[in-house]
């Protein structure tokens, strides 16, 4: 294809890892022609006549040569099997459009996947007779894998897999309405429809690498995926976007979403979706580099271990270099120039060997905006615009009584007092406690609850409140990682799953959360109580990250960092107090859906940037921090903080017609589907009422506070009254620290 049919020139790349080719690809191509034949994909007809692939179809599309360079390493049988599922991946996507996209038959579209999905059996079921050739694909493939990998790996496999089979759909609904996602439903949503988490799951089998089940629930593991995964699908979707988007009138495309939400031209959408694949790499290596080894090391892993993972991290790094290689080579692509020994930009090194050395191939712009930023630079007030909030605000009226509660709540856990490394005046004092306010902000949260039930939600609010001040003070000035770590992990003591003994707690962090954790979790049931103290541990674990990317001094990556955003303000553990009282009526497998997940995700997402709006500059200015959407926006466009503002309260504007676009369109799909009865969906109605409180109570209540205004902040300068003090402290004493 001629450069000038082009939508637009491909970017410089960043690509650090070189590509090789398996040696058995000759013999594989032959098998993957025979197999494809032998399970009727060859001769599947069309709706409207002809067939869905032939030979020649099959022969250009050319997936065993995507398969050698994806995987380089394996032997020939496993190079054949492994051709085989993406040969049955493609033809799936291709016999699916062909059948329901131009029909809009979701009824019938919804009946081809749950059939599907009874092919991908557990230990002692059978699976039915397939009926067409996706059917018989799948049934050969899963004889022949998943005998040889464990019952957990089978379960992440067949999530996967259900995941790009079942999300189809949200792609159709798409393109029947004429709807472009927004950026962060769009990565989120890619994930599941696009199958490179389900490519992931197939490195581990090719490369024997199966990761250990405690260590495939980590941060660790599910960053490296997720990180490779958003690489794989912005890599496609600039390789396709002419294809996809103009040709074929898909709206599934980053650079297509980039365009919309940002309002630019094509050109700089692409070299926009260029710049966030390059920060997913980066990524994806920091985490393999730096928190890989750390958690192989506190989790004091096995050798075997420690290979199998070492084994996965590379056979994801040898899938992202062989599929860009793939593409640039594949006919199914836009690829013009994307193979060359040219360099792209004048005043580069030049001469023998140093034509891929451009600031693009080697990701130097995101790098260096992600290690310049200087801590503590005046910013000044940040005015704020207005923002779209359809909800109103219910207040409880035991809120006055929920305010004095806490004041001697907070005193009998010792919030008041001076603790270690804070020698005077402790972290709070009661005038911050009171000023911040936090009963007032559960009480719109939880306008109908009782006081009981507002006290403890107030005291939660509190206490998290009042950690997320502790551990920047007490660990993060002096860079006492080690002790932060130490901390975090005493305090899941005080969460037994049997409501046991726990420790003598040795501060307030402690102290307030032994109180807690007894007066809310010993009425659950074992599964209720199990999910919100994973909640409770996912907001200490996001502490910790905090505190290692301030060391670094490390800007985040912008998805990990709305990912993360959402478990540092405590989201989890805010659903998981909301699902309580429906333990018992509503089916897990409801929450896990696509859209209680993407409502749930989008209300987090509202309420998280309302935070970072309002709390700019005490975090910035004031607190050195690096963890603020404003910022992570400046840092990633290149942009002025009254641009990422904007771009900002674009992003909730965004999340919130979402919020409303679910509850008016796919919540009742969702009741359907499932055939809820009349308590369950009237159950899940209320949830999400619960969330609109949330939101709106969250926005009203930082309107109303003073913890975020300029006066408040400047009280808050006496150097003598918060810093910490010992061994190693002293720096702190020429600078500003966060309070």
């Amino acid at each position: 294809m001629g450069s000038f049919m082009q939508a637009f020139t491909l970017p410089d790349f960043y690509m650090p890892y070189p590509a090789r080719l398996n040696p058995n690809l000759e013999s594989t191509r032959a098998h993957s022609m025979a197999w494809a034949r032998e399970m009727g994909m060859l001769d599947a007809p069309k709706p409207d006549g002809g067939v869905v692939w032939d030979e020649d179809a099959l022969a250009r599309m050319d997936y065993a040569l995507m398969c050698a360079y994806t995987h380089p390493d394996c032997d020939g049988p496993t190079l054949d099997l492994i051709t085989d599922w993406y040969v049955w991946v493609f033809f799936f996507d291709d016999h699916f459009l062909e059948q329901f996209k131009y029909s809009r038959d979701l009824v019938g579209a919804r009946e081809y996947l749950d059939q599907l999905e009874r092919f991908m059996t557990r230990e002692g079921e059978t699976p039915p007779e397939p009926s067409n050739p996706a059917e018989a694909g799948l049934a050969d493939l899963w004889a022949r894998t998943v005998p040889a990998m464990s019952a957990d790996w089978r379960e992440r496999f067949i999530t996967s897999t259900h995941n790009l089979m079942v999300e189809s759909m949200w792609e159709l609904n798409n393109i029947n309405i004429g709807r472009i996602p927004n950026p962060i439903e769009y990565i989120q949503m890619r994930r599941r429809v696009g199958g490179a988490p389900w490519s992931a799951n197939l490195v581990e089998f090719t490369s024997a690498a199966e990761v250990p089940d405690r260590f495939a629930r980590t941060r660790q593991y599910e960053v490296l995926t997720d990180a490779f995964s958003d690489a794989v699908h912005l890599r496609n979707d600039l390789f396709s976007y002419q294809r996809e988007v103009q040709e074929e009138g898909e709206n599934s495309n980053a650079v297509l979403v980039f365009e919309k939400f940002f309002d630019i031209g094509t050109q700089d959408a692409a070299e926009l979706v260029n710049d966030l694949l390059t920060s997913r790499v980066q990524q994806f290596e920091n985490t393999a580099l730096v928190e890989v080894p750390a958690v192989l090391l506190t989790e004091q892993a096995t050798p075997d271990e420690q290979a199998r993972f070492a084994g996965y991290v590379k056979g994801l790094q040898d899938w992202q270099s062989g599929g860009h290689e793939w593409h640039a080579r594949s006919s199914r692509y836009m690829n013009e120039g994307a193979i060359t020994e040219t360099p792209t930009v004048l005043g580069g090194p030049n001469g023998l060997g140093t034509a891929g050395i451009t600031p693009g191939r080697l990701g130097l712009k995101v790098r260096t905006r992600q290690h310049s930023h200087t801590p503590f630079r005046p910013v000044g007030h940040l005015p704020l615009p207005d923002f779209h909030m359809p909800y109103p605000v219910r207040t409880s009226p035991h809120i006055d009584a929920s305010r004095e509660y806490l004041v001697g709540w907070g005193r009998d856990m010792g919030f008041y007092g001076s603790v270690p490394g804070v020698e005077a005046g402790g972290v709070w004092d009661e005038h911050r406690l009171r000023i911040t306010d936090l009963a007032h902000c559960a009480a719109m949260i939880h306008p109908d609850s009782d006081l009981d039930e507002l006290n403890l939600s107030s005291a939660w609010l509190t206490w998290g409140t009042y950690a997320d001040d502790y551990y920047p003070i007490v660990y993060g000035a002096s860079r006492n990682l080690l002790g932060a770590k130490t901390s975090v992990d005493r305090l899941r003591l005080f969460m037994p799953l049997d409501m046991g003994d726990v420790p003598e707690p040795t501060d307030p962090i402690e102290r307030g959360l032994a109180d807690l954790w007894p007066r809310t979790a010993a009425s659950m049931p074992l599964s209720a109580r199990t999910q919100f103290r994973a909640g409770v541990v996912s907001m200490l674990d996001s502490w910790l990250w905090e505190l290692f990317n301030q060391a670094e001094n490390r800007v985040p990556d912008p998805v990990d960092y709305v990912e993360m955003r959402r478990r540092t303000f405590g989201s989890d553990l805010t659903v998981g107090l909301a699902r309580i009282p429906h333990w018992n009526t509503i089916p897990e497998e409801i929450y896990q859906t696509r859209v209680m997940r993407e409502l749930e995700t989008a209300a987090m997402d509202y309420a998280c940037f309302v935070n970072d709006l309002f709390s700019y500059q005490k975090e910035i200015e004031f607190e050195g921090e690096v963890h603020n959407l404003v910022l992570v926006i400046e840092s990633f466009l290149g942009v002025d903080r009254w641009q990422a503002r904007d771009i900002t309260a674009d992003l909730m504007t965004a999340r919130m017609k979402q919020f409303e676009h679910i509850l008016a369109n796919d919540y009742p799909v969702l009741f359907d589907e499932f055939q809820l009865d009349e308590e369950a969906r009237t159950m899940l109605i209320a949830y999400a009422d619960g969330l609109k409180y949330w939101m709106s109570g969250i926005l009203e209540w930082h309107r109303k506070c003073a913890r975020y205004t300029e006066a408040e902040l400047r009280r808050d300068q006496n150097p003598s009254a918060l810093l910490p003090t010992g061994l190693g402290t002293s720096a702190a004493w020429r600078k500003p620290l966060r309070v």
